[in-house]
């Protein structure tokens, strides 16, 4: 299709004579294009100028389609030899930027094509003069080890585009900001300092053959200043030096710069390589609420250094830097990909429209602001277009005159100046809210702190003291916070123990300036970390020294469904895939389950699921874990001794985990079996028998999930209940495992099989051990073997464990390790697979060997239990203790239970253990006695 047949708008000439001439002289136009070269040649000396010195090029153009014409222009630009590089790129940039403004102004082209086209004909400049003269060089031998063949990489030296290059967001009479970096790995020691000098004299000759104004023109400003340290540095810079600064010196503003950066010209490859060995610096792990303020504070000194401040008015108004204008827009985009890029990859995006888009997407901004400010940003930029336009001049200020406006009203289409000055007016002032309101919340004045009382005081007063406010910053920023906090320390139902909860929390602070800054940009999470404080100094002292955990509260989903243990295991796995060192893999397995786990106990303090769900949860995580984990483990290991011998390696979970029900500190009962199927040694660089790789590989695990590493340890490991416990090898073969079970195992280990269950490792070998434990079971189902082995265990256990107090929820009779025990016992004699406490009761009533009021007495006991232990877990790091548990514990304590109070609580738990006391001692007597079935 001709260029005609796409426009859709044109500019109203602003001076008529103008546009009687090119009416004139391009009178062989049809009729719509020839509107659009009266309009332009009536508002833009510049654009008239290009129009009659390219009027041959530019008629032969518009003939056919833009994009076929602009295709055209670049791939003369490609072919240009260094000798005619100064001329010809001055031409090719006259006519692009003929080309361009003329899709612009007719609608051809919308704003993203056109800043697009604009930034690649910018890439294609820089290549095209950086590559020819880096051929020169090698050439005449000036840079040493390199040959002709290494003239298509440039030798290893790149050129990032930043800004608005680096979005392809170029404006129409825009500089170009590059970084020039060159990769010393390429050189010998004893050649750098000479590569280094050769790669300056390139930068500085490439930069003279773009922003040189001679005859022709100019192609474009060439601005290196946002290198590392410009003031010192060399135009040209090592990356290995550029690394080493941003590392130590890198201020957030270099961060929000390289959002944008991208690799524009020379040697691609390595430029993307050095970005993302920068992607560190760039994108915090964190959520880094203390970038606000860092932009904000660029925002007032671009005010400052511009005098840009005070109230809006037209009439010289910058529409890049003033209030409400473009940089607004970019600055809020940028901003929010800052705090949460680290995070969610999703963000890392360039453009500024498409940053927005992406913020939307993930509820980071309101889907209607996204949706304003992406619809300002693109009218502002517009105006930006036509100011620059008029006379190709690197401006962004609004014209200072009513001609001015007038003129700028028309090449943007409208006849009526006044609404047009309307309507920009109103999106300047929606603009400067929506951002101001980000950037500057409006915060208590100090003046508003509410009177303390005298203790709450004294607490207060040595808040100064703490690590987390020795710095300026962290001072500055707890102080706009101050007063909001401490209304709502006194607002809180107790507020005596939620200041001294929230002291304990406060004190345990490392550091204090992302973690306030979060806070103030999100005052809803001191409400929860008072609630947690208050609940549980000891949850509050590890949110203290895991601030980073509350990242995920704020994160999008923290209150969605539990997602189930499948698509925990493909998330963590699929994070853990794209690590490539061993120990961040476990440094990442860390964080990710201590959000996780963070996200359980919050919903159960808060109430919105009750004990058993918790467990589930828990115990959910835990398998994830283990069995994301198991991968980079065998890994690991195979890559020194071997990939597995036979047919490999499975974990059976014990115990509370083999339930499915663990509570907040559970540990981790684990057993694992192997395979070797008669291969006697593995087949890696270090082999090992069998015996000895299954063995060493189980401790790997071990140490994988209990080692202490930056990020904590995972979970602690119990491996006893193996085969011979503490005196028997860490891993047992299968076929030990089922001569052990079948010929020596005790009762007890017996009754332990019936709470086992595959967590991790080889699925199909998961499946013959869980084939294995049916038969057993089967096997094993001998009633009067069972209750003799039963009342021994029992028996055992309270010489050796007896309960310590009434809250005692495990040890002691008709509690929750002697129900436990009774249940594995109807599940064994009933020879069921079930492993929960309510399903084995179940199949022991189903089997005759229990009564169903004998069942409803135990699950109802075993639930109450359960209720009290997991609440306990949660919120005393003890034994428990109702009395030293504070008022807002003891009301989650009973909340949880539905008693009134902990007398009555404790009532119905020696109520509970009595009867269910009394069940098992019926159950246990019928069958020491060889009476019949239960009634």
């Amino acid at each position: 299709m001709t260029f005609a047949a796409h426009l859709t708008r044109a500019p109203i000439p602003y001076e008529p004579d103008r546009a009687a001439e090119a009416a004139e002289r391009f009178a062989g136009q049809p009729p719509e294009v020839r509107a659009l070269l009266e309009g332009t040649a009536g508002c833009s000396p510049y654009l008239w100028g290009l129009m009659t010195r390219e009027d041959g090029w530019m008629e032969e153009a518009l003939a056919g389609a833009p994009d076929t014409a602009f295709d055209a222009l670049l791939a003369e630009v490609g072919d240009l030899p260094l000798d005619a590089l100064k001329p010809g790129l001055r031409q090719a940039k006259r006519r692009a930027a003929l080309l361009i403004a003329l899709a612009d102004l007719g609608g051809v082209w919308p704003l993203e094509r056109a800043t697009a086209a604009l930034t690649e004909f910018a890439d294609l400049c820089v290549d095209t003069a950086l590559k020819r003269l880096v051929a020169a060089e090698i050439g005449r031998g000036k840079i040493p080890g390199l040959t002709e063949d290494d003239a298509a990489t440039a030798g290893g030296m790149v050129a990032l585009a930043m800004g608005k290059q680096g979005a392809h967001e170029l404006n129409y009479s825009s500089d170009i900001d590059l970084i020039c970096l060159f990769d010393q790995d390429r050189f010998d020691a004893a050649d750098f300092h000479e590569a280094r000098a050769a790669f300056v004299k390139i930068t500085r000759r490439m930069t003279a053959l773009l922003s040189e104004l001679t005859g022709e023109g100019y192609v474009f400003r060439t601005d290196l200043r946002l290198r590392p340290d410009a003031s010192v540095t060399p135009v040209c810079v090592a990356m290995e030096a550029a690394e080493r600064y941003y590392e130590s010196l890198g201020r957030t503003w270099e961060r929000a710069a390289h959002i944008k950066a991208r690799p524009c010209a020379g040697d691609i490859a390595a430029g993307e390589a050095y970005l993302e060995r920068l992607r560190p610096f760039v994108w915090r792990k964190h959520l880094d609420f203390a970038a606000i303020q860092d932009a904000h504070d660029m925002r007032l000194k671009i005010r400052s250094h511009k005098g840009l401040h005070g109230a809006i008015a037209l009439e010289g108004h910058d529409m890049k830097l003033g209030a409400g204008g473009i940089r607004e827009i970019e600055f809020f985009t940028q901003t929010r990909q800052l705090i949460a890029g680290g995070r969610d990859p999703d963000l890392r995006v360039r453009g500024t429209v498409e940053g927005l888009a992406r913020l939307a997407g993930k509820d980071w901004v309101p889907a209607d602001v996204a949706r304003t400010l992406t619809a300002d940003y693109r009218e502002h930029r517009e105006i930006e277009h036509r100011l620059q336009m008029v006379n190709d001049a690197q401006t962004h200020a609004l014209p200072g005159t009513a001609h001015g406006m007038d003129r700028i009203a028309r090449f943007m289409g409208e006849g009526d100046t006044a609404a047009w000055r309307a309507r920009l007016t109103e999106r300047l002032g929606r603009v400067a809210a929506l951002t101001e309101g980000f950037f500057a919340p409006g915060t208590p004045r100090k003046d508003e702190a509410p009177e303390l009382p005298d203790s709450a005081a004294c607490i207060v007063e040595r808040w100064a003291g703490y690590p987390c406010l020795r710095s300026a910053r962290a001072r500055e920023i707890f102080g706009r916070l101050r007063a909001d906090l401490l209304r709502r320390l006194t607002a809180a139902p107790r507020p005596a123990e939620a200041f001294a909860a929230f002291d304990g929390f406060l004190a345990g602070l490392p550091a204090g300036v992302q973690l306030f800054s979060l806070f103030e940009a999100n005052p809803h999470l001191i409400d929860l970390i008072i609630d947690i404080a208050t609940l549980s100094p000891e949850l509050a002292q590890y949110l203290s020294r895991n601030a980073g955990v509350l990242d995920a509260v704020i994160g999008g989903d923290f209150f969605a469904p539990w997602p189930g243990k499948a698509r925990l295991s493909e998330e963590l796995t699929a994070r853990l895939a794209a690590i490539d060192d061993y120990e961040r893999q476990l440094d990442a397995a860390r964080r990710w389950a201590k959000e996780w786990h963070f996200r359980i106990g919050v919903h159960f303090l808060r109430g919105l699921i009750p004990a058993e769900v918790a467990g589930a949860e828990y115990a959910d995580l835990a398998e994830a874990v283990l069995s994301a984990l198991w991968g980079p483990v065998v890994a690991q290991f195979s890559a020194k001794h071997g990939a597995p011998p036979g047919k490999g390696a499975v974990m059976l979970g014990m115990g509370s985990l083999g339930a499915g029900r663990l509570t907040a500190t559970s540990d981790l009962d684990l057993i694992v079996i192997y395979d070797a199927d008669g291969v006697e040694a593995s087949d890696g660089r270090r082999p090992l028998a069998a015996r000895a790789y299954y063995a060493r590989l189980t401790q790997a695990l071990v140490t994988a999930l209990t080692a202490a590493m930056a990020e904590g340890k995972l979970y602690e490991v119990d491996m006893r209940l193996r085969p011979s416990g503490r005196q028997g090898p860490v891993a047992t073969s299968l076929q030990s495992f089922r001569a052990y079970q079948r010929d020596e195992a005790w009762t007890w280990e017996h009754l332990a099989l019936t709470r086992a269950r595959p967590v991790a490792g080889e699925a199909a070998l998961g499946d013959e051990v869980e084939a294995l434990r049916r038969a057993l079971l089967c096997e094993k189902a001998d009633a009067a073997r069972v209750v003799e082995g039963v009342v021994d265990m029992r028996a055992r256990l309270a010489e050796a464990k007896p309960a310590k107090d009434t809250w005692d929820g495990k040890q002691g009779p008709g509690r929750g390790q002697d129900i436990e025990l009774i249940a594995s016992a109807a599940a064994l004699v009933a020879a069921s697979p079930a492993t929960q406490v309510a399903g084995q009761i179940e199949a022991g009533q189903a089997a005759g060997w229990l009564s169903a009021d004998e069942g409803e007495t135990l699950c109802a006991g075993y639930a109450l239990t359960r209720k009290v232990q997991a609440a306990a877990r949660l919120i005393s790091p003890g034994p428990l203790n109702p009395d030293e548990l504070g008022e807002a514990g003891l009301a989650f304590l009973l909340r949880g239970t539905g008693a009134q109070s902990a007398a009555e609580l404790q009532e119905r738990l020696t109520e509970a253990r009595a009867a269910a006391a009394r069940v098992i001692e019926a159950i246990l007597a019928r069958g020491a006695t060889g009476g019949g079935d239960a009634a």
